[in-house]
């Protein structure tokens, strides 16, 4: 082939998968043809589907074994993984302002009106657009009528609120990495995630790390000398601070061993946790910092956080629940859900509707990651855009199941459907189809603009049927795309509980609906909760954690998720409405 293979950068299928992405983002902006630009998008989501590591496949010079990969993309994709940058990209982004980037933020906005508005009115980041919503320039623009602009100001607001902020999977992906690479350095002692991200909150602002070292000075140069550093915007001797190719900043600071915990807590957070406890070490006649825990000139040594909470006559309080949300007033602090405690793995995709792995293949990736059952939950009819199973597709799926299910002593997989909450509030297919399946997860997905009593009733009408099992992704909400619709909540989560139907807490990144702020609410109303990946590819079970974090800072334990039930239980827990 010719090509040089040397893997200098690890790059992995999600980071390939978004750099193609990006490709055909910019020809969609440049006019380029749309077959071009959907062959980019198709090989993302192949790549975003597939079982191999990419990178591997790069060094071995196997790409081509990739379905639908010629040669041009093979050149592209190999370039990208074996030095970091893809020339091709560069020269395409250079087309554009990077603040023209900014409008994809804008729900309805897309490649194709964005081009229209950058073409005819030279519209090239949010404060230009603002300006030409305010001067009525888009008036006599195809398309931008006023219920347009009504939801593009909308936009450019819910934008500008969320500007520099991240979704978690990029902080934790970019920490992940970060903290390896500092722990290769022999002189290290001690290094972790701090910040919002260690408090598993939905979007970062950037990545904190709290380390010590026997040699600080050169741990600081090895973290400025990252590879995947765009900018050292400080290097000192105690704290330097950099962007990451991805955008995000990431601070370390490095501290004494006998300063560790205490700078731990305090850069963990939250700010409001911490005015607590400085408080309640003050009444004590201490005094608490980032440097100590102090009785007058004296350190009180303390080894962990676990000490500092013990001095100050309190129990160990997670790094998921320090937001001063009730913490200091719980009678008993709980033992908060672990991976371990999932038995099962539910709310997934196949290829019977839009997923890329088989039935089969999700199954047996679920048995090996530990996994005791499977729930697939294809979508229902309705969703025609997503291949959703037409009843009789439904019958050819269950009879696959009933047939791999006698392969396995151990393992189960469960017949479920996302089915579709209709406009009225009801379910998809007839009560014969419905009654087929072992559980039912009910979503919204169409008729997302609704007011916050006709999105209540809806909703709670699928909930008083029958035949829901699960509420998925509650709001349908995208973090740092658009908000959710509105619902009187007190009534949704009475419904729920009587009802005895659970309410999901959607593990993908982008979703984590429901909010953790709303869960302790709901567990008060006597509300069960599942916690799903909305899995449509075998990689989609990696965002599990961010589920298990969510419900961790809802103060969750396993007997609050249904699928840490058995299997024969879960299906039970349905049954016994």
């Amino acid at each position: 082939m010719g090509l040089n293979t040397r893997i200098i950068t690890r790059m992995t299928n999600k980071e390939v998968a978004e750099t193609l992405e990006e490709i055909a983002m910019l020809l969609e902006l440049s006019g380029e043809n749309p077959f071009k630009t959907r062959s980019y998008t198709n090989m993302a989501r192949t790549l975003e589907g597939l079982d191999s590591d990419v990178a591997t496949l790069v060094e071995e010079e196997r790409l081509r074994e990739i379905k639908g990969l010629g040669e041009a993309l093979e050149q592209k994709i190999t370039e990208l993984v074996t030095t970091g940058k893809l020339e091709y990209l560069e020269k395409l982004r250079a087309q554009f302002p990077e603040t023209l980037f900014d409008l994809f933020k804008i729900p309805g906005l897309g490649a194709k009106r964005i081009k229209q508005i950058y073409d005819e009115l030279e519209i090239d980041s949010l404060d230009s657009l603002q300006k030409a919503c305010d001067d009525g320039r888009l008036d006599d623009l195809k398309g931008f009528g006023p219920k347009m602009q009504q939801n593009i100001r909308e936009g450019i607001e819910f934008a500008k609120q969320h500007q520099d902020y991240f979704l978690c999977n990029v902080g934790r992906d970019e920490a992940d990495a970060l903290v390896k690479y500092l722990k290769e350095d022999p002189n290290v002692i001690r290094v972790r995630v701090a910040g919002s991200l260690r408090r598993w909150k939905e979007v970062v602002h950037d990545v904190d790390f709290i380390a010590c070292s026997e040699d600080p000075k050169a741990l600081m140069q090895r973290f400025v000398d990252y590879d995947r550093v765009t900018r050292v915007n400080g290097h000192g001797e105690t704290k330097s601070s950099v962007v990451l190719e991805t955008g995000i900043q990431a601070d370390l600071r490095v501290v004494t061993p006998e300063q560790y915990p205490y700078a731990l807590m305090h850069f963990t957070g939250s700010k409001e946790h911490n005015i607590v406890m400085r408080q309640r070490a003050k009444d004590r006649n201490m005094k608490l910092s980032e440097y100590g825990l102090f009785k007058g000139e004296e350190l009180i040594e303390c080894n962990d956080e676990a000490s500092i909470y013990e001095k100050l006559e309190l129990p160990y309080i997670p790094p998921e629940m320090r937001e001063d949300m009730g913490e200091f007033d719980a009678d008993d602090i709980p033992e908060l859900i672990e991976p371990k405690d999932l038995r099962g793995v539910i709310h997934c995709h196949s290829t019977y509707s839009d997923g890329k792995n088989t039935l089969e293949q999700m199954a047996e990736a679920a048995k090996e990651r530990g996994y005791k059952y499977f729930g697939i939950a294809d979508h229902s009819q309705t969703a025609s855009y997503a291949g959703g199973l037409r009843p009789s597709n439904v019958e050819k799926q269950h009879k696959e199941i009933d047939k791999l299910n006698k392969q396995w002593d151990d393992f189960t997989i469960v017949k479920g459907i996302e089915s579709d909450i209709l406009a009225d509030g009801s379910l998809d297919y007839d009560k014969d189809v419905l009654a087929s399946f072992d559980y039912i997860v009910a979503s919204v997905h169409s008729g997302l603009k609704m007011d916050e009593k006709t999105a209540t009733k809806r909703v709670v009408a699928a909930i008083q049927n029958p035949y829901t099992t699960i509420l998925g992704h509650p709001t349908g909400r995208l973090l740092l795309q658009r908000e959710g619709f509105p619902l009187d909540w007190d009534e949704v989560f009475s419904a729920a509980a009587e009802h005895r139907v659970a309410i999901e807490i959607n593990a993908h990144p982008r979703r984590l609906d429901l909010d953790w702020r709303l869960i302790q609410r709901a567990k008060e109303k006597g509300c069960m909760f599942s916690i799903g990946p909305d899995a449509h590819s075998i990689a989609g079970f990696k965002v599990m954690r961010y589920g298990l974090g969510t419900a961790r800072k809802g103060w969750l334990t396993k007997n609050d998720i249904i699928n840490c039930l058995e299997v024969n239980d879960f299906k039970k827990w349905k049954k016994a409405k």
